[in-house]
């Protein structure tokens, strides 16, 4: 049975752009090929609320995704094994989180397409 999750992943803030991308290049290879990727979006390097592992901030990147839950078990096996990945949580979506996880991406893609607004003096 596919199922639709979200997946947050937070990466050492140690890593370099080059190793950054290419560990989400690995995560979001590894879905596509047991499932179907929605959407996925890079929030950046944040604060950390608190230290993990002596480090205050992380690479954080979500990715929205479909699968079987099997799958799931084996993704975050892989992120456990993988000493770039600081935490991680991955939740399946119901019917109302898959309707708000829409509306919210149709959102920030209207702002994205939104001129902006013209300055006048």
């Amino acid at each position: 049975m596919v199922k639709q999750y979200e997946t947050v992943f937070i990466a050492t803030p140690v890593l370099s752009e080059a190793q950054m991308k290419e560990a989400v290049a690995k995560y979001v290879g590894f879905i596509k090929e047991n499932g179907e990727v929605v959407y996925e979006e890079d929030w950046g390097l944040k604060q950390l609320a608190y230290p993990i592992q002596h480090k205050t901030s992380g690479f954080y990147y979500l990715v929205e995704f479909k699968s079987t839950p099997e799958f799931v078990a084996t993704l975050e096996t892989q992120y456990r094994r993988d000493e770039r990945i600081l935490r991680y949580l991955t939740v399946a979506l119901d019917k109302d989180a898959v309707a708000y996880a829409e509306k919210r991406r149709n959102n920030k893609a209207a702002k994205a397409q939104a001129p902006a607004e013209e300055v006048t003096e």
